[in-house]
Formats: C-alpha cells, structure tokens, sequence
C-alpha cells in the first residue's frame, strides 16, 4: 500500500495554483487509474465473484482548504465504489472502500512537502483525532483483508472511515 503512493497522488494546493496539469494529473491517478485497475480485476472474477477495496481518504468529506482537486478525487473514489457495487453486484463483485485519515507511511515519507513533515500540522492533526494520533499502515490492513474476505460477504458499496474518530 505505502509503496504505491506517490507525491502526486496528494498534491494539495490553493485554488490559485490549480492547473489543468495538477487537475489531470490526480485524477488520472486517484479515479480513472482506479477504473482501469476495476476493469482489469473483473477480468479475473470467475462466477463466484469476488471483491474490490478502493482506498479513498477522508478528505472526500472533510473537504480541508488547499485539498479541492484531491479532496474531489476522493470524492469520485466514493462515488465510483457505490456505482459499480450496484453494477457489479449482480456477478457477485463486492465493492468497498477505505477512507483512512492521515496515515504515516513511506510514501507519505517520500513527499517532503507533505503536511504531515510541518511539526505544527501534525500536532494540530493529532490533537483534532479523538485517538490522539496519526495512522499507521497497521490500522488501515485488517479492514482491507476484512472487505477482500467472505466474512464481509453481505456488504457492498459501504464507505469504511479509519481515522482515528478525525471527520
């Protein structure tokens, strides 16, 4: 999961500084790179289904300032899960998501610009997150595993936050 963030994929910036490059960018990445991978994965699903996790991010209706491009593909993470649980239910196909909060990882890491590096971002985070701390990648992965097992057999199109209480 960490490996594959890129700076990209959370680029904030204030509506000044939106380019029709920062706009496609993200959501080539966080919307339609999730619809080409959905497409690829039903290939796969023989009749008795199976089952698609998206990650979204609680910023898809948190909706903090600077984050209107990302927050929107977010957003369209939500809105793509519930279509295609309805779409795909029919075949047995599951689809869910995860909204994690802010999450310590290496592509988080990798993005220096990131406002997790800024102490007083962080410590402002941490005091609005009623656990009184940031994620980890270990909070976010039993409720993949959960979604992708057939202990969730009976959910689809479901939104999962996992952020600490932060909405």
């Amino acid at each position: 999961m960490s490996s594959s963030i890129t700076p990209a994929s959370t680029e904030f910036a204030p509506l000044e500084e939106v380019t029709a490059e920062h706009f496609h960018r993200q959501f080539d990445l966080n919307v339609l790179g999730l619809i080409l991978a959905s497409q690829e994965a039903v290939k796969s699903f023989g009749p008795a289904g199976g089952s698609i996790v998206n990650i979204s991010s609680v910023v898809a209706t948190l909706a903090p300032a600077t984050v209107s491009v990302y927050g929107a593909t977010k957003a369209a993470v939500d809105a793509v899960t519930r279509s295609l649980a309805k779409e795909l239910g029919p075949r047995k196909i599951r689809v869910n998501s995860i909204n994690p909060g802010v999450v310590e990882t290496e592509g988080v890491h990798a993005a220096r610009a990131h406002p997790i590096h800024n102490g007083d971002v962080r410590k402002q985070i941490e005091a609005n997150t009623p656990l009184g701390r940031i994620g980890q990648p270990q909070d976010i992965g039993p409720a993949a595993v959960f979604f992708a097992s057939d202990d969730s057999r009976w959910i689809t199109g479901e939104t999962l936050y996992i952020a600490g209480g932060f909405r």
